[in-house]
């Protein structure tokens, strides 16, 4: 007896805003490259560390990343599109609704909402995660609008994986998430800035 849809998503729910705010600030230092030199190994930093909340802090290592960078065309930069995306990501992952059915050689997933709001950012991050991923690890994605979201259909040559991963993490798929932020961020848009 496992735990339902609305249990996991619960402890989703409360457990990403956990490992965001441990993960991303030391990815922003490493990115960063601070330099330490006047700090102690282990002494205390002077202030705090934590940005509050994901998106806030997956923002401000960004920009700590365009601001290092001498050769960032601030003209170009569009931080706004990529809180625009973050919202996105947000309301995929938490407010999507997931209807997952096994097919031959993989899984069909019916990816829904009742909020236009979200309908929308589903609109946005499925079709352009199907075609970044598609041939990556083998795997064949397609989609179809449907009136309230999108069909997202996966096949490849491990099944159970496909379907072990469900849609959630299907998603979360590939490390190109922090490079196409950046992208976003730098206004390079890939995919209509999703």
């Amino acid at each position: 007896m496992g735990i339902g849809r609305e249990d996991a998503m619960e402890m989703i729910r409360r457990l990403w805003p956990t490992i965001a705010l441990v993960a991303l600030p030391a990815m922003a230092m490493a990115q960063q490259g601070h330099d330490m030199a006047g700090h102690h190994m282990g002494a205390p930093l002077d202030g705090p560390t934590e940005a509050g909340q994901a998106a806030f802090a997956a923002i401000a290592e960004i920009v700590g990343i365009l601001q290092a960078d001498p050769a960032t065309d601030w003209s170009r930069v569009d931080i706004d599109a990529l809180r625009q995306h973050l919202v996105d990501m947000d309301n995929v992952t938490l407010h999507a609704n997931v209807a997952s059915r096994d097919i031959d050689g993989g899984a069909d997933f019916a990816v829904t909402a009742e909020s236009a709001d979200v309908a929308t950012s589903i609109r946005a991050m499925v079709p352009a995660h199907a075609a970044m991923m598609t041939g990556a690890q083998g795997l064949m994605m397609a989609t179809e609008p449907l009136p309230d979201g999108v069909r997202l259909t996966v096949t490849g040559p491990a099944p159970e994986m496909i379907r072990g991963l469900g849609f959630f993490g299907i998603m979360a798929l590939g490390g190109h998430h922090q490079p196409h932020h950046l992208a976003i961020a730098r206004g390079q848009a890939p995919h209509g800035g999703h």
